[in-house]
């Protein structure tokens, strides 16, 4: 549903009603964000999502019936242009890694400060994984170990050597800005060589990017590669799948 005014739509989706009251106070207090919906369970998101198409989704991750990962899964498969961040307690949340697999774009701690739950919104909307730092570190690892990895993918070799070195500092957490000063190339030829990366290693953004590199065995976990020490707002502001 997003815009040519640029306004960031976003859709709440959480059981508890004093969380969805908060965060629909604070994103709809921002002049470039807009609330189009609220849901208390995963079933009415699917629905609001694709009434309302909006670009960014707060999914709780536990909710009765059908919760947030499957929610998210459905959504995310149904239209790819949809950012979802989950809502979450990282410290005793199991299902953070499943949730990242079903297409989720990040977390937002639900203790959140209003200026992370806004800088998390921007970042998913440009297709940045927003996790933070010492979470972030927990999370892959925990990806990591129950996929193994599968050193040397064939697939890295269909890259030509601009687009391995593109591919090499994407995943260590440089945006397309930097990448270009890095290899006094323009942004816009960067963003070409992203896209060429994207659409050979078979992933729908710099997200899924990282988390291939990590299942593949070829990036160590780290800080930078899950939102960096910026906390959780940190990464890359390119276009959306590039």
């Amino acid at each position: 549903m997003s815009s040519t005014s640029q306004v960031i739509t976003v859709l709440i989706v959480d059981d508890q009603g004093l969380v969805r009251d908060g965060f629909t106070r604070i994103v709809d207090a921002q002049p470039a964000m807009r609330v189009v919906g609220v849901a208390s369970n995963g079933r009415e998101a699917i629905a609001l999502a694709r009434a309302r198409r909006p670009d960014v989704i707060l999914m709780d991750v536990r909710m009765p019936g059908v919760d947030g990962i499957e929610a998210t899964r459905t959504i995310v498969q149904e239209d790819e242009s949809i950012r979802v961040l989950g809502l979450t307690i990282f410290d005793n949340d199991a299902y953070a890694v499943r949730m990242l697999k079903a297409g989720a774009t990040g977390f937002v701690l639900k203790d959140s400060t209003a200026d992370q739950l806004v800088d998390a919104i921007r970042s998913a909307h440009h297709g940045t994984l927003t996790v933070a730092p010492a979470t972030g570190r927990r999370l892959l690892r925990r990806l990591v170990e129950h996929e193994a990895p599968r050193r040397g993918a064939p697939a890295l070799r269909e890259l030509t050597d601009r687009e391995a070195t593109v591919f090499r500092l994407v995943t260590s957490g440089m945006s397309n800005l930097e990448i270009a000063q890095h290899l006094c190339i323009s942004e816009v030829t960067v963003k070409s060589h992203v896209g060429r990366v994207l659409s050979k290693l078979g992933a729908r953004d710099r997200v899924q990017l990282v988390l291939w590199a990590h299942r593949n065995g070829v990036l160590p976990v780290s800080s930078e590669s899950a939102g960096g020490p910026e906390g959780p707002g940190g990464g890359d502001a390119s276009d959306r799948g590039a």
